[in-house]
């Protein structure tokens, strides 16, 4: 395995993965037109930026030191997942143009040294690569696809890369639309929430155009931990919706337990202390334990998007003839909590629906 450093704003830790993956990192260097792969053994002596070593898994091998990246970025979408994502693509030099419906929401963007365009043709026209962080199904055709969409600024040469989470038929649709301009396509859904975008430590779950993916891998590195290459388009949608569905369905149960330690006369703090020390320790409860007692709920992911995910990831399940009662029981209960007008308040606020009333 070998050890490659990139170059980064915040440090990071060095993190272990997987002896049957293969490893791949970049370099990206403070150039306003192209940045390039370096191994270390090439680092300048002098750094523009503290360096901080990570490690990067991928089921997909052949990322060259030779490959040159494109120097103009393009990112659309600048809600509670993109604004970071973007943001650290643009800490690390990166030549970024910004769109967003609502423009205010690029403001922040364009003060630290992005670009904007008003329509997502323009963005995509003016870019090499442009990159996709939508709300949902719906709202990722639309940006794609629709009138003044993607697609319409799209060419030979360029690439599309959709990090929302859709479902596959939605990412074959537009997959389509992209390839029909000659420009290739790449979804690259993504596991973490908005603490992780932050930080630079979201796994990407990418499926379509090999050569795009490896392409795109080193700015792919700056804004996760990891990434996975796992085929054909509709792959990575798939397995970002079963991910999800295990969450929601953790989550639902999670939040029974709480109630149910307080009901029988226990300290669900805890609890949570107990979980988190035992064989199904996992980060999201003693993350969001200690909230949850409060009932105090702030948006890292929101419960409108769990609810959308598990809806897909069902509907996913009864297309291959996959029972699944567990995550259908917890999709009715995150249903009850958006009637209760939670929607926009964290998936973890899916414990209200459990809460008798008084």
């Amino acid at each position: 395995m070998t050890l490659l450093v990139k170059s980064s704003y915040s440090h990071r830790f060095l993190s272990s993965s997987t002896p049957a993956m293969s490893v791949c990192s970049s370099f990206c260097p403070q150039l306003p037109s192209y940045f390039r792969q370096k191994p270390i053994n090439s680092l300048p002596t002098k750094p523009l930026f503290p360096l901080s070593f990570k490690v990067f898994s991928s089921q997909a091998t052949g990322v060259s030191a030779k490959d040159e990246l494109p120097g103009r970025i393009g990112f659309l979408g600048m809600g509670i997942m993109g604004t970071p994502m973007a943001q650290n693509l643009l800490k690390a030099g990166c030549d970024v143009t910004v769109w967003n419906r609502t423009k205010s929401k690029c403001d922040p963007l364009i003060s630290l040294g992005a670009k904007y365009q008003p329509s997502p043709d323009e963005v995509a026209a003016s870019c090499d690569v442009t990159f996709a962080m939508l709300a949902d199904p719906e709202s990722a055709m639309d940006v794609a696809c629709g009138k003044h969409g993607a697609a319409s600024g799209m060419g030979p040469g360029k690439g599309y890369v959709d990090v929302s989470t859709v479902d596959g038929d939605t990412s074959k649709l537009i997959n389509g639309h992209i390839k029909a301009t000659g420009a290739s396509f790449l979804e690259a859904p993504v596991s973490g929430s908005k603490k992780p975008a932050e930080d630079g430590q979201l796994i990407f779950l990418a499926a379509g155009d090999k050569s795009l993916y490896n392409t795109v891998a080193p700015l792919l590195d700056i804004m996760g931990k990891s990434r996975f290459y796992l085929g054909d388009v509709g792959n990575g949608a798939a397995m970002k919706l079963v991910v999800n569905m295990i969450m929601g369905s953790m989550m639902a149960t999670f939040s029974e337990g709480l109630l149910h330690s307080e009901k029988v006369g226990l300290d669900p703090n805890v609890l949570v202390e107990v979980v988190s020390q035992g064989a199904i320790s996992a980060p999201m409860y003693s993350l969001k334990g200690p909230s949850m007692i409060e009932s105090l709920y702030p948006t890292a992911f929101p419960l409108k998007h769990q609810q959308k995910d598990l809806r897909l990831a069902l509907g996913l399940a009864e297309s291959v003839s996959q029972s699944t009662p567990i995550a259908a029981a917890a999709n009715e209960l995150y249903k009850v909590a958006k009637s209760h007008g939670l929607s926009d308040e964290d998936f973890s606020a899916v414990i209200e629906a459990l809460k008798a009333k008084k």
